[in-house]
């Protein structure tokens, strides 16, 4: 396994996609290793994706591109716009606020970087926001979807790691708002020592903000209905996932009038797009997968560890600092995937709950998506922004400090992670 590990960095730093060198690696494990018959190869390609579990993800992806189509986002800019407008930064607290709401519409990080970015980059522009700074911002705060549900990070970590889904969901909500907590008043700081004065000089009137609220109602509700259908048993997870679609769609049709057959054609072709992306790496993820249980890697790490420490929040620590180093140089999605069945076992062995180590891990993780060499949403958010990647890095540091400062606290305070899904599911 360790010859097959070494072979998927090199093909990596080389250039080649992520899932053709899983792929790659994982057959030379199957011709490497004495004992594996390779016929097994695609079987365990095709049982990667074979589960249950897992039909949740193409279901939210397709259920996130049909609210995007239905106005949901714009009536989320309007509601956070009255919400912070009085703010420094206000843009960029808009920013923060939207992607705590757009958590429970598209689930991805990257999707939501790429979408403000669109959307709020051209007025941050306009009104004299240095465009690395408007990139940092609209990139770092959509590491935010990665905590509210429905994040596919989450249901990828609950399936391979074999941990509910439903109270992963759950614990979600309260590190998600205490990273809005803290990038709100990262940004306050930052733009009121840059000038970026508010857009109005008082809060909004409380009619102005209900009227907002209102017209928001369905965008703000598809979290909490899902949690609540999942607690009462009336969907599972995966179940939740149709729910999703047939919720977007009745919004789009019936509530906004937004979804028409040319829109829905559209999303058809987008989520296939995004469908195959995904599904090629879990099915890819599986000839690995194989072959970290045949030799025994979680067993020797949860080994390693223990002899190096016995202390869950020092085990905790190690494992933050060894994910974000991860997450500087893989896709989040193939690090869920392939580090999940290692890690897991190995922080249960020390008491950790496997609750509260899925939102650490698919925190520490996402912060990838925004730190050089391979972070999808910093060069995504440079481009549109029209700004250098280094430039983007740099003025992200504020940021992602802030972010490492609320993991922390979720990693000293695992009550404020599992005080939700406690309360919801029961100890």
């Amino acid at each position: 396994m360790l010859i097959a590990g070494i072979v998927f960095l090199v093909l990596l730093a080389l250039g080649m996609p992520v899932a053709f060198g899983i792929g790659v690696a994982g057959l030379l494990f199957y011709l490497t290793t004495p004992g594996v018959p390779t016929s097994i190869l695609p079987q365990n390609v095709v049982a990667a994706s074979q589960s249950f579990t897992l039909l949740a993800i193409p279901l939210f992806i397709f259920a996130g591109n049909l609210m995007n189509r239905t106005g949901i986002t714009e009536r989320l800019v309007v509601l956070a716009s009255s919400l912070t407008g009085h703010m420094y930064g206000s843009l960029g607290q808009v920013s923060t606020v939207l992607s705590t709401f757009m958590g429970g519409v598209s689930g991805s990080a990257n999707a939501d970087a790429a979408m403000q970015s669109r959307i709020l980059g051209p007025e941050m522009t306009k009104r004299g926001y240095a465009k690395g700074y408007s990139a940092a911002v609209n990139g770092v705060t959509a590491l935010i979807t990665a905590t509210i549900p429905p994040s596919m990070g989450l249901i990828i970590y609950g399936t391979v790691g074999e941990v509910s889904i439903g109270r992963l969901f759950a614990a979600g909500f309260v590190p998600g708002v205490m990273m809005m907590i803290a990038l709100m008043i990262t940004v306050r700081f930052t733009a009121k020592r840059r000038g970026y004065a508010p857009e109005r000089d008082k809060p909004a009137s409380l009619k102005e903000i209900g009227s907002a609220f209102g017209s928001s109602l369905w965008a703000l509700g598809f979290p909490v209905l899902l949690l609540v259908g999942i607690r009462l048993g009336v969907f599972t997870p995966s179940e939740s996932g149709a729910f999703a679609c047939v919720y977007a769609i009745f919004v789009g049709v019936f509530v906004y009038k937004k979804l028409n057959l040319q829109a829905f054609l559209e999303t058809l072709k987008d989520t296939a797009r995004d469908i195959g992306i995904v599904m090629i790496l879990v099915a890819m993820s599986g000839t690995i997968g194989y072959g970290i249980v045949y030799d025994r890697v979680p067993q020797s790490l949860s080994e390693l560890f223990i002899g190096i420490t016995s202390n869950p929040t020092v085990m905790l620590i190690i494992a933050v600092v060894l994910l974000i180093m991860c997450g500087m140089f893989i896709e989040t999605t193939v690090i869920a995937l392939l580090l999940t069945p290692i890690l897991v076992p190995a922080v249960e062995a020390v008491g950790v709950d496997p609750v509260h180590f899925g939102l650490v891990m698919m925190t520490a993780t996402t912060m990838g998506i925004m730190t050089p060499p391979v972070g999808i949403a910093l060069y995504t958010t440079s481009q549109i922004m029209g700004t250098s990647p280094q430039d983007t890095a740099r003025q992200s540091l504020p940021f992602l400090g802030a972010v490492i400062v609320v993991l922390l606290i979720m990693v000293l305070f695992p009550d404020l992670v599992l005080f939700v899904p406690d309360l919801v599911f029961g100890t």
